[in-house]
């Protein structure tokens, strides 16, 4: 005899699992705090007149000059919850198998094979679980106050329509956790590979050229990397080209002018040094 209850809070179980896809999400955009939007300034329309285009590409060369190596945290934050994806989903597995009896991790396999197996010994798995009709025990007082057990057959129809949920809901979280592996897989290797960053970018806008993002970002950090990513997927393509043109020929006029100031204090000090040696 197998007793089944769970089908009565089927409901609560779905409100909370919604609630749990969304915590990710939330936790996301409070501490991104509608930063991308703000540094779009508009740069999403290829329909920006010449004025506006200019004043916007200026001052975001003049954000990401000011505030270099400043997004590490924006982008942990972000890998943070591509990680509390995947655990969320492997937890949501897990619970969904206890709740159902543990017959829930072979499911999705069970209905699969359901329909190879000869019509004479075949048995529906989505009726074992959520059973269309079975027998119910009633309990009611008697004539003489006792209490009297009856049993009859009930039809549970909304079964009908949880058996299609949750064959769904297999698909989709089996789904789901495979495509969170293969984001972590690759957040892993945009972190230990800056190679991949350029090509990640690149294929992002390819009308910018690959030398001139290697440059930019060899100046930045990943967090850099990871803000230019947003804006690259954001953005009009020939917007974020200009962008990445002015920031190179930005970084390359500081550089400049650092090697400027070092050759100059490097001549001053020669020219101490010589002073010196001249009055001994």
């Amino acid at each position: 005899r197998v007793y089944h209850t769970y089908y009565q809070w089927v409901c609560f179980v779905l409100f909370f699992q919604a609630l749990a896809f969304w915590a990710p999400r939330f936790i996301w955009k409070m501490a991104e705090g509608g930063l991308t939007r703000n540094l779009v300034l508009g740069l999403n329309s290829p329909l920006l007149n010449g004025e506006s285009r200019e004043a916007s590409i200026r001052l975001l060369t003049e954000y990401f000059t000011a505030n270099m190596h400043l997004h590490n945290g924006r982008f942990f934050t972000y890998a943070a919850t591509e990680t509390l994806n995947l655990l969320n989903v492997v937890l949501q597995m897990l619970m969904l198998d206890r709740f159902l009896g543990n017959q829930f991790s072979s499911y999705g396999i069970e209905v699969l094979k359901f329909t190879e197996w000869d019509e004479a010994v075949r048995f529906d798995p989505m009726i074992k679980i959520f059973p269309r009709m079975t027998k119910c025990d009633f309990y009611n007082f008697g004539a003489s106050g006792s209490i009297e057990r009856k049993d009859a057959l009930c039809l549970l129809p909304i079964n009908v329509l949880n058996e299609k949920i949750f064959i769904f809901l297999w698909f989709w979280l089996y789904l789901l956790a495979v495509l969170s592996a293969l984001t972590l897989l690759y957040r892993a290797l945009t972190i230990f590979i800056p190679t991949l960053r350029v090509m990640a970018l690149n294929s992002h806008c390819r009308l910018s050229n690959s030398r001139a993002i290697k440059q930019v970002l060899s100046k930045g950090s990943i967090g850099d990397w990871f803000m230019l990513d947003l804006l690259a997927k954001n953005m009009e393509a020939s917007n974020f080209k200009e962008l990445i043109v002015r920031l190179k020929e930005k970084f390359e006029t500081d550089a400049d002018a650092e090697s400027l100031d070092l050759l100059k204090d490097k001549l001053n000090l020669l020219s101490e040094k010589l002073s010196f040696m001249e009055k001994r």
